[in-house]
């Protein structure tokens, strides 16, 4: 049986990071669904569209791993979107003892909710911990250089993103 496996976000924008953590996520399943989340509980700079078309992108460059990864876009409940999409396996990433303490909650409360879906923790590389999506956003909005956080195509689309904001 094939360890399908999701690493679900909003990822607006995707970064060093959360490549880090999907090139290592192709360690432990042997297929990844990048699902890119709507989440109303946030106010995403790019819309659902294009951060999926982001991912994509920045997936591509992963090479003959990219044929094992697939990135779709979701809203509602991850398990139903697990349950939908086959995935035995939810991957997610933890930066900071911070993040431990919530993505613990929610894998209990996962497992309540479909108990034969398994979350898999994996920690934040050494050289990527400190990188969030919002840090990189603020950075980028006040003409800051993001180059070594996100790819130059999420650099590009940001920096484009910013101009148009200008007074």
């Amino acid at each position: 049986m094939l360890r399908t496996g999701i690493y679900p976000g909003t990822f607006d924008p995707i970064t060093v990071g959360h490549m880090d953590i999907i090139k290592r996520a192709l360690h432990v399943v042997d297929r990844l669904i990048i699902g890119v989340a709507l989440d109303t509980g946030k106010a995403p700079v790019f819309d659902l569209a294009m951060r999926g078309k982001l991912v994509k992108e920045d997936v591509a460059a992963l090479g003959e791993d990219a044929k094992r990864v697939e990135v779709k876009t979701f809203s509602g409940l991850l398990v139903n979107f697990a349950e939908e999409s086959g995935a035995n396996v939810i991957i997610r990433g933890l930066r900071a003892v911070s993040d431990f303490e919530y993505e613990f909650q929610m894998a209990c409360m996962n497992s309540r909710l479909k108990a034969d879906v398994e979350t898999v923790f994996l920690t934040a590389s050494e050289s990527t911990h400190f990188i969030s999506s919002r840090f990189v956003k603020q950075i980028a909005r006040l003409g800051g250089d993001i180059s070594s956080f996100v790819s130059p195509n999420v650099a590009g689309r940001l920096r484009d993103h910013f101009a148009k904001e200008s007074p």
